[in-house]
């Protein structure tokens, strides 16, 4: 295997300068909103993400659609014309039907284009954690390492990646399947905000359901102190579905932990995303050492 691009897909939430500059390639996934379609871009060329928000605190119900298997094949034979191979870092298979028709599309693509290869690896992450991963593989490939190798690395090490985030309630978690209506029993007139992560089968778990904002975040940043490591080399990207201020908040504390400023990100949740977790909620992804 010669030449490869690094595909990902806009289930990553990462600030899309940075992504720009990774070199990385990514495919939009599609979503509806007051019956209107959208495929999201992380530079939002279709579909303004505050709009997005805008809409959905105000009652609308957005709707995700799975890609279809000849999308990723033409999008994966775009590169192999280029006389390329591919890694498709997929979103979580524990979240989605996507890495199942990625599968597809790549052995259809291989069909017509024997002489190149495209390899889906099921991340078992999502939003920031995806993001992260795209970062750290992008930084390997720019620094020479192989299309091989490179695989190796990401099955390694996918398992820890690690997300952290709250949420505002759980009703859209609930609404799209994601958690049962058992675990999306939750106060909110309490202000009780639960704490979610993404265990080892990329599956959506409940963690903890902390009373307000304040002690959400401080959830977020112990847990970022116990699992990071080394803090001062730690890279973190902190994700916000319309909630600047708790990521700049979040932000604060974990530089006062010792996490360098250059090594944080502050992203926008998108709206695919953003349609399963609501407005409001406030994540934080990065890798075990």
């Amino acid at each position: 295997m010669g030449d490869y691009v690094l595909v990902c897909d806009s289930t990553a939430d990462i600030p899309v300068a940075v992504a720009k500059d990774l070199g990385v390639r990514i495919i939009p996934f599609s979503y509806s909103i007051d019956d209107v379609p959208f495929s999201y871009y992380l530079d939002e060329r279709d579909g303004d993400i505050k709009d997005f928000y805008d809409k959905l605190r105000g009652g609308a119900m957005p709707v995700t659609s799975q890609v279809n298997p000849n999308i990723y094949k033409d999008y994966f034979v775009d590169i192999m014309k280029e006389g390329k191979d591919v890694i498709y870092m997929c979103f979580s298979s524990g979240l989605s039907g996507s890495y199942q028709s990625a599968m597809l599309g790549a052995d259809m693509a291989m069909e017509s284009h024997p002489d190149n290869k495209v390899v889906v690896i099921d991340t078992l992450a999502a939003s920031v954690g995806e993001g992260i991963l795209m970062y750290l593989t992008s930084k390997l490939k720019n620094d020479g390492m192989n299309m091989d190798d490179m695989v190796a690395w990401i099955e390694e090490n996918k398992t820890k990646i690690r997300h952290w985030f709250l949420v505002e309630d759980l009703f859209h978690l609930n609404r799209g399947g994601r958690l049962s209506a058992v675990s999306a029993v939750v106060g909110s007139a309490l202000k009780i905000k639960p704490i979610l992560t993404i265990d080892e089968e990329g599956k959506l778990v409940v963690k903890a359901k902390t009373r307000g904002v304040g002690k959400a975040l401080d959830h977020l940043l112990q847990k970022t102190i116990e699992e990071g490591g080394d803090l001062s080399s730690l890279i973190v990207v902190i994700g916000n579905a319309d909630a600047i201020e708790n990521a700049e908040k979040l932000k604060s504390m974990v530089m006062e932990a010792g996490i360098k400023e250059e090594n944080i990100m502050i992203a926008s949740i998108g709206p695919i995303i953003g349609a399963h977790v609501g407005a409001g909620m406030t994540a934080i992804g990065f890798m075990m050492p």
